[in-house]
């Protein structure tokens, strides 16, 4: 079993801020990938960012690190601490549905993350508490402190 986790935030303002994300992957108890950096904007958009992008920027880099290593057809739990995100991809543990993606600043990563998530047949997520994703929330928000956004 694979189990990966994400975590994205925005600071000092969200949205607006900078965004940052961190991400593990831990397979047989041993990580095997570990990745935190900023979200780079583009020229003109260095406003258009928010936790949900940075979120689904995390997702994005474990779902790719995944496939470029061929470890898509294994047995995988994404574990995330963003309803929005886990709800999105994967579904409603109690209706089984999944949320729609409205629209926003994440909304085109977002459906980048569900063409992804697609290419898995043996998938699924799970959302955690934040006190429960300690590791990947610290990978986060060790980039923002690099550029001095939070202490």
């Amino acid at each position: 079993m694979i189990k990966a986790y994400f975590d994205g935030a925005c600071e000092p303002v969200n949205p607006g801020g900078t965004a940052a994300f961190g991400a593990l992957i831990i397979e047989d108890d041993k990580v095997i990938y570990e990745t935190s950096d900023l979200f780079k904007p583009e020229k003109g958009k260095e406003k258009e960012t928010s936790n949900n992008l940075a979120e689904y920027c995390a997702l994005e880099v474990v779902l790719v690190y995944l496939l470029e290593n061929k470890l898509n057809h294994e047995e995988i739990e994404v574990l995330g601490d963003s309803k929005l995100v886990i709800h999105q991809m994967f579904g409603d543990p109690v209706t089984r549905k999944k949320w729609n993606i409205n629209g926003g600043i994440y909304e085109e990563r977002a459906r980048a993350c569900l063409n992804l998530v697609n290419l898995f047949p043996n998938i699924r997520g799970r959302w955690i508490r934040r006190e429960n994703n300690t590791l990947a929330d610290n990978l986060s928000k060790r980039e923002l402190k690099k550029v001095g956004v939070v202490k």
